[in-house]
């Protein structure tokens, strides 16, 4: 019976060493130990306790032995334990702090190193207890001068007017068991405001530091509580009291000047700047004596044909109010003009390029060279809108209402037409196109008769051979050099002729090829008149038309000749006065004569 019991009393102790285990949840430590030493806090937590902030932990030691360093862990399970510290000189207190760990029920627990016998005390423990802070939660933080705009992000910044000596007024609540103080950051300066708190609290600040400078801002509020709990928040402002500058915007689509009453202006918004500033809020334009506000990027006015200066400033968002700034819009709705061509002689003996030029007038926004240019093309009769020969209208190359044509050979075009139109714009965008003009490409040769070398030695002769014959002296003169030969025929006709009759070859020269290389050549030619009554002479050049000229209609020359009849050649009675009638004259003009000049008596 004895040893039953004493078994019973075995289990019985095994089991109450085994729950004292399982309430500390070292089953790696031991229950006993070497040392004589016992550690108890003698600060700190008890069971049962509700913990905010910050505590002191002290321990208090009993017994022999040497405690070099005591360890203190944590935990809200009994089983994971956590490092809090590990104290290694006296006094044996350490900071605890409960904010950086959750809320709930925790344990603490110690022990100590003995180095006298190379062994760990007995574990220690707090007892549960329950952490309970509060962090402080701002429920607002403001600024109440007027201003535009939340102030909640930088993209949505509180900006406001504000002199250098304004006052900014900012106001803060917040929720906690047990706040403090509150403290204010990163406000205009110079300097910052004191803490509100700890004792009173006011709940905000009017600050006025004396010289707050344009520009972006970034306050931060901290509220503080007992527990050493904080929490934070940043408002976001600015201060802007410099007007945004405009420039110039785009006006129509060229340059400053319109070629419409509806002139587009664009680039609006783009041409304002606020610099760092709040931002454009909008553009003013002057229209009728009266400021039209802007938001768009374009805006249509109309205008009428002229000059106009248009008044033109921008705001931002707080309202400062740019200067004004003119803006020159000018509307040109008339067409450029076309005046004339200036051509270079066009002949089929042209070496190199020709010159050409159009003028042309704009009185509005002037002649816009840089889009103008000259076009040509060739032609069989120099009439129509395209040039049927190169079949479409071919630009000089150059742009501007001056320009060359060069080919290799001009002669190739002889009698064929140069067809230039000219495409004219201004500097507002108007436009036209000329009408065709038409050059003829003719001959540079052209052969013809020296007319004070040319002439008849008698006009009127007795017909026949004895007494018939007249000579003409002939001189042929070309305006170039000409290395060819030339055909010239003598030929005679009737004066009375009908017109189905036909003139006669008399005679033909050949000047040989190369003759004419001095321009000129001397032809002398007989004649007999066959019969009584007038004859037509000429002197015909290239009576076949094989010689390319410039003008055909000088290559004849005509002659009148006369063939008398043989009575009607002889003395003609004389129209000289008589001998009577003269002595009569004189008689009577000595008489008047004498009769004027009387001399009168003495």
């Amino acid at each position: 019976m004895r040893q039953v019991v004493s078994a019973i009393l075995v289990i019985v102790m095994l089991t109450i060493c085994g729950f004292s285990s399982t309430q500390l949840n070292d089953s790696t430590n031991k229950m006993e130990s070497t040392s004589n030493v016992s550690i108890t806090f003698s600060n700190g937590p008890t069971g049962g306790d509700s913990v905010k902030g910050v505590h002191t932990l002290s321990f208090a030691t009993s017994g022999t032995g040497t405690i070099d360093s005591i360890e203190v862990d944590i935990s809200n399970d009994n089983e994971n334990w956590t490092s809090v510290t590990n104290i290694s000189s006296t006094p044996w207190l350490t900071y605890f702090d409960s904010t950086t760990y959750d809320n709930g029920s925790w344990v603490l627990r110690a022990r100590g190193w003995d180095s006298s016998v190379s062994d760990y005390t007995i574990w220690h423990s707090s007892g549960s207890f329950n952490i309970a802070n509060q962090v402080p939660v701002i429920t607002s933080f403001e600024v109440t001068n007027s201003g535009v705009g939340s102030g909640d992000n930088a993209l949505d910044r509180k900006w406001m007017n504000l002199n250098s000596n304004d006052a900014l007024v900012f106001t803060w609540n917040a929720t906690d068991d047990d706040l403090t103080h509150a403290s204010i950051a990163n406000v205009p300066g110079p300097g910052s405001p004191p803490d509100d708190g700890p004792g009173t609290l006011a709940h905000g600040w009017t600050w006025a530091s004396g010289n707050m400078s344009e520009g972006t801002y970034n306050p931060r509020l901290t509220v503080w509580d007992d527990s050493g709990l904080k929490s934070t928040k940043t408002m976001f402002i600015g201060i802007d009291r410099t007007a945004p500058t405009i420039s110039a915007p785009t006006i129509g689509q060229s340059g400053d000047w319109s070629n419409s009453n509806s002139v587009l202006i664009s680039d609006i918004q783009s041409s304002a700047d606020d610099g760092s500033g709040s931002g454009v809020s909008h553009v003013q334009i002057m229209i009728d004596n009266s400021w039209t506000n802007i938001t768009s990027e374009e805006y249509t006015i109309t205008l009428t044909e002229g000059y106009h200066n248009i008044s033109m400033r921008s705001i931002d968002i707080v309202g400062n109010i740019g200067d004004t700034t003119t803006v020159e819009i000018n509307v040109d709705i008339t067409d450029p003009e076309g005046i004339s061509w200036t051509v270079d002689e066009l002949t089929s003996s042209h070496v190199g390029t020709i010159n050409m030029s159009y003028s042309a007038y704009d009185g509005g926004s002037g002649l816009d060279l840089a889009n103008s240019k000259i076009q040509y093309g060739f032609d069989l009769n120099g009439v129509g809108v395209t040039p049927d020969q190169s079949g479409r209208w071919i630009d000089v190359g150059t742009t501007g209402l001056d320009g060359d044509i060069g080919l290799s050979s001009w002669a190739t075009k002889s009698r064929q037409y140069l067809m230039l139109r000219a495409i004219v714009a201004d500097n507002a965008g108007n436009e036209i196109t000329t009408i065709p003009a038409s050059f003829q490409i003719l001959p540079g040769l052209d052969l013809s008769w020296n007319s004070t070398s040319t002439s008849l030695d008698r006009i009127i002769v007795r017909p026949g051979d004895t007494n018939g014959n007249v000579q003409i002296t002939s001189e042929l003169i070309s305006n170039q050099p000409y290395g060819g030969s030339v055909t010239i025929t003598l030929e005679s006709a009737p004066a009375d002729r009908s017109a189905d009759v036909d003139w006669t070859v008399m005679r033909t020269q050949v000047i040989d090829a190369g003759n004419m290389s001095d321009q000129f050549e001397v032809l002398v030619w007989n004649y007999t008149v066959p019969n009584t009554g007038q004859w037509d002479l000429r002197l015909r050049i290239d009576s076949s038309d094989l010689i390319d000229e410039r003008d055909e209609g000088n290559n004849d020359f005509h002659f009148v000749v006369t063939g008398a009849a043989v009575s009607s050649i002889g003395v003609v009675t004389s129209f000289a006065p008589t001998i009577g009638a003269l002595l009569i004259v004189g008689i009577a003009i000595a008489w008047y004569q004498r009769r004027r000049f009387i001399p009168p008596p003495n």
